[in-house]
Formats: C-alpha cells, sequence, structure tokens
C-alpha cells in the first residue's frame, strides 16, 4: 500500500517514512511538508498510487482537518490516520467529523505506528471484495478491524502516565525547563524526567538547548515545539 507522510518536522518525517518502509506491505511514496505539497501529491497528475495518508494536524499553511475537506470536496478517495501531538478533544472531534480512520498521538515508537498499519491494512481488505455484508456482526467486524488490539509500547522502562506528564508540563510551561524543573513538576527525580525530555526531543517534539548563566557545565533546556 502506498503511503504519503504530511509531517513539516524533518526529523518526524524521516522517523514516519522510516517506520512505513519497515512494515511489511507498505511503502512511503513521498513526503510532503505543507498541505499544499500534500493536496498537489494527491490530485490527478500528482503522485501514484496513495491508499493512506500519515498526517499531522499542524500545518505551518493549513490544519490537518481542513486538508481533510479539502480533499473531500475534490473527490479524493483516500484514506486518513491522524498522526499528530494535537490533543485538543476539539481536533478529535474535528478529525472524526472529516473522516479519518485513526489517530495517533505523538511521539510513538514504531510498534504502534505498525499496529495501525496493520488494522488499517485488515480494514481494507475487509472492504475490498465488494457485494452485500451479512448482518451486523459483520459491520461490526469491519469497523472495529482499523483499530489495533493494543497500543504499541514505549521504549523499556518507560510509563504512558509519566510521558503525558512530562508532554503536559512542557506544553503549559511559558519557558523552557530543565531536566529538575521538569521533574519537580510532575513529581519525579531528574534523572527519569531527563530520559522522557530525551525521548521527546529525539521524536522531533521538544527543542533541546543548552542555558548558560550558572557556574560549571551549562544545564540542558527543553521546550515544547
Amino acid at each position: 500500500m502506498g503511503v504519503l507522510v504530511v509531517e513539516d518536522e524533518p526529523v518526524a518525517a524521516q522517523a514516519h517514512r522510516a517506520y512505513v518502509d519497515r512494515t511489511e506491505g507498505f511503502r512511503t511514496v513521498a513526503v510532503a511538508g505543507t498541505g499544499a505539497a500534500a493536496l498537489a501529491a494527491l490530485l490527478p497528475g500528482g503522485e501514484p498510487a496513495v491508499d493512506l495518508v500519515l498526517l499531522d494536524m499542524n500545518l505551518p499553511d493549513t490544519h490537518g482537518t481542513a486538508l481533510c475537506r479539502q480533499l473531500r470536496a475534490r473527490g479524493v478517495d483516500v484514506d486518513v490516520l491522524a498522526v499528530t501531538s494535537a490533543r485538543e478533544l476539539s481536533t478529535v472531534r474535528a478529525a472524526a467529523a472529516a473522516g479519518v480512520v485513526g489517530y495517533l498521538l505523538k511521539p510513538f515508537t514504531y510498534a504502534a505506528l505498525r499496529d495501525r498499519l496493520q488494522a488499517y491494512a485488515r480494514y481494507a481488505d475487509e472492504l475490498r471484495g465488494g457485494g452485500d455484508i451479512g448482518g451486523q456482526e459483520d459491520v461490526d467486524r469491519v469497523l472495529e478491524a482499523v483499530r489495533p488490539s493494543r497500543s504499541g509500547p514505549l521504549p523499556k522502562g518507560m510509563g504512558r502516565e509519566t510521558l503525558d506528564a512530562v508532554v503536559a508540563a512542557l506544553r503549559a510551561a511559558d519557558r523552557p525547563l530543565s531536566a529538575a524543573e521538569t521533574g519537580a513538576v510532575i513529581g519525579a527525580s531528574r534523572i527519569t524526567a531527563r530520559r522522557y525530555l530525551e525521548h521527546l526531543a529525539e521524536s522531533g517534539l521538544a527543542t533541546r538547548s543548552p542555558r548558560y548563566g550558572g557556574a560549571g557545565r551549562p544545564e540542558l533546556e527543553y521546550r515544547w515545539r
């Protein structure tokens, strides 16, 4: 299945591309950094054989849900899996209304995306046959196929609850936070906080820079991207 990766952050875009290409039965057709580039790739004459779009919601020139509406208005029949850091319920609701087949929060591991791609493949296979459906159980089976049975695991030793707390701390801060400051906010040690902060930085969701001004070695500080 051909996949179009729509992501404006280069580090995340390359990671998503690598994840797709590691998954059996999928290949990355193209990568687009803006909504305009994604639209051009999906319209007639653009990239061939795109079955699924991995779509970031926060693009530099448009919102992901607006792009979905443009695609539907132009008759582009392609499925969309949202892969985004947008946690607002209004965005989740708008994405569902725009017809996305799934919503995966950043940061995520390869296993998390792989599970969703494999679930999508089962869903597409269920719909490929044509004809009539047998009954309600068959309808339920088709619609449930697009959702994986479990969430992909985080790196060993990391927990989703702590990761969500670190994300919330960075998003709420009006300035960059050090590992010690983040740990104080979430009630964890500096070492624990730094591990999660480094995971966010390596995922392209947080920026990392040295903080100068004190004696000795500069301390790293992190800001939500």
